[in-house]
């Protein structure tokens, strides 16, 4: 009773369960003034809708966040599943609803494009994707990777490269197009060719750069030969020249799969707040394409339901010849059948979605999940380098935490360790909302498997230094020009500023212990936050709820920055220091050098294997005899 006492306080909205329908359905989320928040669909409308009015507090965050903003929720009954993809896809691009995920194209990658619809179809750079009857292929990662490709291409193909205002002056005068005078044209405004054997050629380069074909580059080769053999050396230079043209090409698109895999090939990378999708179009089993996007999250949501997201964006408007027959994805989104089922209404042909689990597909799936995390890296890096950000993050930091000045000077913190051994503490620092990696610091803390504890330490000893701030002797004072001698003060180092804020990776718990340390080390002027990992939320000395920044704040960015790079510090320093504990022990051991040392931890993969270790098997490694074994077996026991 109390559970629904809370739901029906705080949500007066929420509708009787037993008027929620259980058939497939689109539920759209509304505010007080009409405005869409939130689209979703559902298999079972009242089991979804039914875990949205749960109590308050079991909701995530950003959920809570939504549904409490909300003032109504309707829902649309569909025949089937397929159905509810459709009009959900309809729906979010219709409303652009605020909690929906947010995509950031990444907006400057040209396309090379052929407009099939005109009279005589040319060849352009571009990156209106809108024009009609048109074929596009790309994105390129640069506009003068387009330009290159399209002067090899039309070697080999000779199409229109001209304008429409150039094309259809010269099909009035009869006089060549400029660019057709310079052998730059091969259109019938270069009076070379007519319309249909034009449109033949266009043909020819369309399917070309579609598959790739190789029967192009053999048919070349044969013309060469068959020239050369007649003693026709001029035609045998212009078949070699389109020859060399054809191979320049696909060089340029190293085959990837087998040359009859057409492949739309997807690598995610994602945090808490955002997320980048690589999406690599694969043709004729030649990389010809790569998209990249940025997704804004602004409630929570998996991984299969990203899938999910990113599939239906993609293919929402496609031509059915973009859809390929092979979709590859990092995870299965839970609907995969109705997905496959969508595309294969959309395409007119089969379209399986499939995980990418061994061989070149594998391979090709690390590597786009690779360049998917570098995005992700280089967005999260630019928001908190640029100067209008940082700006923003630091003024929105300020209001969201109540303080009194802006925060110029943050310092994060982070506790490492390895089920209570080689622990270690990183200290981070940002001024300006900018790292300065010459003041980051590590600290050694006594084992202990109580983070908390390991914080309360590392804080008081470099707290403890704005009380003793260590200076720097000033150089000797030198007399000036008219001989009187100006004696500078001395400097504070680095280490003894006090930061504005400090920020520490974790909850209630964490944040308890570093107030702890600030309350005894009598500097309470110095304001502090965590930042927890699950949600995101930030929390407070004393306070039972934690702030939640929106998604897309500046504030919450740059906090996650810091907190990452507490992080990375504290790892990489822990594992520096693992290993060189470890070749330390192994380096006492007679007979044994860096070079052995290392292929030991090399051939074993870990210390853990080594110690594990018989001496037999110690032996087997080439330039370790039994002796040696024995006496790295005994030593390592010891």
């Amino acid at each position: 009773m109390a559970a629904s006492r809370e739901r029906m306080s705080h949500l007066p909205y929420r509708p009787n369960p037993g008027e929620i329908p259980t058939n497939p359905g689109v539920y759209r989320f509304r505010d007080a003034a009409g405005r869409v928040l939130y689209v979703g669909k559902a298999k079972n409308l009242r089991a979804r809708l039914s875990n949205y009015f749960a109590p308050l507090r079991s909701l995530h965050e950003r959920t809570r966040r939504m549904v409490t903003t909300a003032a109504s929720v309707e829902w649309t009954v569909v025949a089937s599943d397929v159905d509810s993809l459709q009009l959900e896809y309809m729906w979010i691009k219709e409303f652009d609803p605020p909690f929906n995920v947010r995509y950031r194209d990444d907006k400057s990658y040209p396309f090379m494009a052929i407009t099939l619809a005109d009279e005589a179809p040319r060849v352009i750079v571009t990156r209106n994707r809108r024009i009609p009857g048109a074929k596009y292929f790309g994105p390129y990662p640069k506009v003068w990777a387009v330009h290159e490709t399209i002067d090899l291409m039309i070697k080999v193909f000779p199409i229109r490269t001209c304008s429409d205002s150039s094309y259809k002056k010269a099909m009035q005068s009869g006089r060549p197009c400029f660019p057709g005078q310079i052998g730059r044209c091969g259109g019938p405004c270069s009076h070379k060719v007519t319309i249909e054997e034009h449109r033949a050629i266009v043909d020819d380069f369309v399917a070309f750069m579609a598959g790739g074909d190789e029967r192009f580059a053999r048919d070349l080769n044969a013309k060469m030969r068959e020239a050369a053999a007649a003693m026709d050396y001029e035609s045998a230079a212009v078949y070699r020249d389109r020859l060399q043209a054809i191979e320049a090409v696909l060089k340029k698109s190293e085959l990837v799969l087998t040359d009859d895999v057409d492949v739309d090939l997807f690598g995610i990378a994602e945090d808490e707040l955002a997320a980048t999708v690589q999406h690599f179009v694969i043709r004729g089993g030649r990389i010809r394409g790569v998209r990249a996007s940025t997704i804004e999250k602004e409630i929570d949501i998996s991984g299969a339901d990203l899938v999910d997201q990113v599939l239906q964006r993609t293919y929402g408007d496609a031509a059915p010849a973009d859809i390929p027959r092979t979709v590859l994805v990092p995870s299965l989104p839970d609907d995969a059948a109705d997905i496959e089922a969508w595309l294969r209404e959309r395409r007119g042909k089969q379209v399986g979605i499939q995980v990418a689990q061994r061989g070149q597909k594998a391979d090709l799936m690390r590597t786009a999940t690779l360049n998917a995390q570098q995005a992700l890296m280089i967005f999260k890096t630019r928001r908190t380098s640029d100067y209008v950000a940082r700006t923003q993050a630091l003024t929105d930091l300020q209001q969201a935490l109540d303080l009194s000045e802006a925060p110029l000077r943050i310092e994060c913190y982070d506790v490492s360790h390895l089920s209570g051994t080689n622990v270690v503490a990183s200290m981070v620092v940002f001024e300006d909302g900018l790292p300065r990696k010459d003041q980051y610091r590590t600290f050694g803390v006594p084992e202990t498997t109580d983070d908390t504890d390991s914080l309360y330490q590392v804080l008081t000893r470099r707290l403890a230094y704005l009380d003793r701030p260590e200076e720097v002797e000033p150089p000797a004072p030198e007399p000036t020009a008219d001989g009187e001698v100006v004696t500078e003060p001395p400097k504070r180092k680095r280490f003894a500023y006090p930061p504005q804020l400090l920020v520490v990776d974790g909850g209630q718990p964490q944040v308890a212990a570093a107030a702890r340390a600030l309350k005894d080390a009598g500097h309470s002027e110095i304001a502090l936050c965590g930042i927890a990992k699950r949600l995101e939320e930030v929390w407070l000395p004393g306070e039972d709820y934690p702030v939640i920044l929106p998604r897309t704040s500046e504030a919450l960015y740059l906090l996650q920055r810091l907190r990452d790079e507490a992080h990375r510090f504290a790892i990489t320093h822990q594992r520096k220091r693992r290993k060189r504990d470890i070749s330390s022990v192994l380096s006492e051991i007679p007979g044994l050098g860096d070079a052995r040392i290392k292929a030991l931890l090399r051939h074993f993969g870990s210390v853990t294997a080594l110690r594990a270790a018989t001496p037999d098997e110690i032996a087997e490694l080439p330039g370790i005899g039994p002796k040696l074994a024995d006496s790295i077996h005994s030593h390592l026991a010891r």
